[in-house]
Order: C-alpha cells, then structure tokens, then sequence
C-alpha cells in the first residue's frame, strides 16, 4: 500500500527538522561555552599556568631585639625592597617546632597539636588532618594547585620536617653540613640552579646555635647574624646573575628570638622576630603597622602564590602587596 504524503504532513515535517536544527545549534553553543567555563576553571586552578617561584629561608632563633645596632647590608637592603616587620609574634611556647608549625600550617599551638620544641606530630587531635598525618600547610596547598612544579627543601636542623608535610616535596632532605652556614649555602645555590626549583624551602639553624652557646645578642650571636646576612647576599647575587631575580619572591622568616641563652618563655625577647618579603608587585620598604601573628606568615604567602587559604586557618593575609 502507498503512502500518500499530505501538505499538512509536510509541514509537521518541516517543522521537525526546524525543532532539530534548532536544539542542535543550541547544543553546539552550550558545548561551546562549556569549554571555555573548563578552560577558565583550569586556568583558575593552575594547569597549564607558570607557578610562581618562591624562595623561602627560615632562619632559627633570629629574634628581633637584637637587630636594630647591626649593620646587615643584605638584609636591610631587601627590607627597602619589600614589606617587612620586626614585630612578628611568636604562638607560645615559643618554641622551634612549634613555630615553624604555626609559620607554615596557619593554625596556633592549640589548633595544630605541634606542643613540645622537637614534636614530631600532632600530640593530640586536630581536625582537618590528610592522610599526612599533619595539618594542611602552605607546600600542601601549592602543590595541589600546581601539581607539576618542583617543591624543595633543605634543612640544618632535620626536626623541622615534621612540620612541613614531606609528602608535598620532591626533595626534602638534611644539609650535608650541620650548623655550617657557608657551606649550607654553597650547597642551596648548586641546588637552586640545577634544579630551579619552583617553591624552595631552605632551614639555617647556626643563629640560633649561637644564642644557646654564647646568649642571645652576644657578639658571638651578633657575629653568626652578620655571616648569615653574608650568605644572604650570595644566594640574590646568584640569582641575579642567573636572571632569576625579578620574577622570584624571597621570604625571610624566624620562629622565635631568646634570652639570656635559652627561649620558650613569655618575654618580648623571645617572642618576637623578622619577617620580610621582597618579589614583583610586593610593596616597597613597607613596614607592617601593629603586629603580624606567627600564622599569619602562612596566609600571607598563600596569599601571594595565589593559593586558597582554608577557612579553618587562623592565620590573616597581611597587606604585603601594591
């Protein structure tokens, strides 16, 4: 039997294929601007980005009483360059590891359980701890948003790793001479031009070595604070001449000062220490008003790198930047 094809037929038809040319271009169009919302996404969270470089000296026992009479042409000469505060505050006690663990997780002795000078972890319960082991720290949060860049860390003082989440690094290891500065140094510039590193951590602990020896702001302290200000110098001099220099960001950060030859007390001498950042867009021979707490020191550099800072942090990104 045959069929027989009516106008009205034709126009359902017709009618159709309009309905389907038309949901087909809406489709194309929606598939369009899906991928241009993936590529801004991607773009938001790092993929096929540049991580922005970082290099980071932490300085052990570098307390902030002791600095105004030394000279320190390095140090004074990025403080011009940057925004900087010799009145950062310790969390208590103040303590190494649990310093370093307020400097780079963000969070006060009571939030990340760090509670001893040589904790190895958390001494009791934290919330919001990975499969690390650890709080969620400043290497944790650049590597997740850039997963392709290097992250490095040498350290005179090997306790310190217990507080920077080894498993976000690369390389993480001891220093090949201990309490050694020079030689500490020698070995960071070899390591930061062979391998350019994208995010450097980098521990010197012969300050505050010299402080337990011979007391805090002894000539002999004052004579340790002059050679690392020395070496200072030689890793912005090799970065300069590597053209490496303007598109870094240098960060220079204490744990706490002392008094007498010990620290872990309540006095401002043992409490406060520096803190300086010097890199492109940073603000120039700024010196921070009030006080910078010791977590703050982890927003503010995630801050920088561009980083999302956790809700539970204590830590406030200080106005660092123009």
């Amino acid at each position: 039997m045959r069929s027989i094809s009516t106008p009205s037929m034709d126009k359902r038809a017709q009618a159709g294929a309009l309905y389907y040319c038309r949901i087909n271009t809406i489709f194309v169009i929606m598939k369009k601007y899906l991928l241009i919302v993936m590529a801004f996404l991607a773009l938001l969270t790092g993929c096929g980005k540049t991580p922005p470089r970082m290099v980071i000296l932490g300085i052990d026992g570098w307390g902030s009483a002791y600095l105004d009479s030394l000279p320190m042409p390095n140090i004074r000469g990025l403080m011009a360059e940057g925004t900087y505060t010799f009145h950062k505050r310790s969390v208590m006690p103040s303590s190494s590891a649990i310093n370093w663990a307020s400097i780079f997780n963000g969070l006060p002795t009571q939030l990340h359980g760090f509670t001893k000078w040589n904790s190895k972890a958390p001494e009791f319960p934290v919330a919001d701890i990975p499969d690390s082991g650890i709080p969620v720290t400043v290497f944790t949060l650049y590597r997740e948003r850039y997963p392709e860049a290097k992250v490095e860390a040498l350290y005179e003082w090997d306790g310190v790793k217990f507080a920077l989440d080894t498993l976000a690094f690369d390389l993480q290891r001891k220093t090949l001479a201990e309490d050694a500065t020079d030689s500490t140094t020698t070995e960071v510039i070899d390591l930061l031009l062979q391998d350019r590193p994208d995010l450097f951590y980098v521990h010197y602990d012969a300050v505050d070595h010299a402080g337990h020896a011979f007391g805090w702001g002894s000539p002999e302290y004052n004579e340790q604070v002059a050679v690392m200000d020395r070496n200072v110098g030689r890793i912005l001099d090799a970065f300069k001449e590597a053209g490496m220099y303007d598109d870094t960001y240098f960060v220079l950060v204490s744990d706490h000062g002392g008094r007498k030859n010990k620290h872990g007390g309540p006095s401002v001498l043992e409490l406060e220490a520096p803190f300086i950042i010097v890199g492109p867009g940073i603000k120039k021979g700024a010196e921070l008003e009030g006080y910078m707490l010791q977590y703050d020191v982890a927003a503010t550099l995630a801050s920088v790198l561009g980083l999302p800072i956790p809700s539970y942090w204590r830590g406030r990104s200080v106005p660092v930047k123009d």
